[in-house]
């Protein structure tokens, strides 16, 4: 994962059962934790944000991988949107433009 963005656009990873992704989202964040090549940073948008959120067992391992200096972000309009950006458990407020300028700068990874 190491100089990747992840893109993360959902709060629960694939079709299907939503608590089946919910627990394939966590299962993911649990072992890139772990992992010694981190992302550059994970940016969350639309219901990604949600992800960020106590509401969501992922959002212990994301305030985990933050904590290991990797930058959480969470799209202002979607947080806003949502009603969460006072209430993130993990992550940080940020903006579209600042997406913009990580995907410049490094290669995508998306989770819908």
């Amino acid at each position: 994962m190491r100089n990747k963005v992840i893109l993360l656009s959902t709060d629960s990873w694939g079709k299907g059962d939503g608590e089946l992704g919910q627990s394939i989202l966590e299962s993911f964040f649990t072992i890139l934790k772990q992992e010694e090549g981190k992302p550059a940073a994970i940016f969350c948008m639309h219901r990604g944000v949600l992800a960020l959120t106590d509401a969501s067992v992922a959002s212990l391992h994301l305030k985990e991988i933050q904590e290991q200096g990797v930058p959480v972000l969470a799209c202002k309009t979607c947080a806003d949107y949502y009603g969460v950006s006072d209430k993130l458990y993990a992550g940080e407020i940020s903006t579209m433009k600042r997406f913009i300028e990580l995907s410049a700068e490094h290669e995508v990874f998306t989770i819908s």
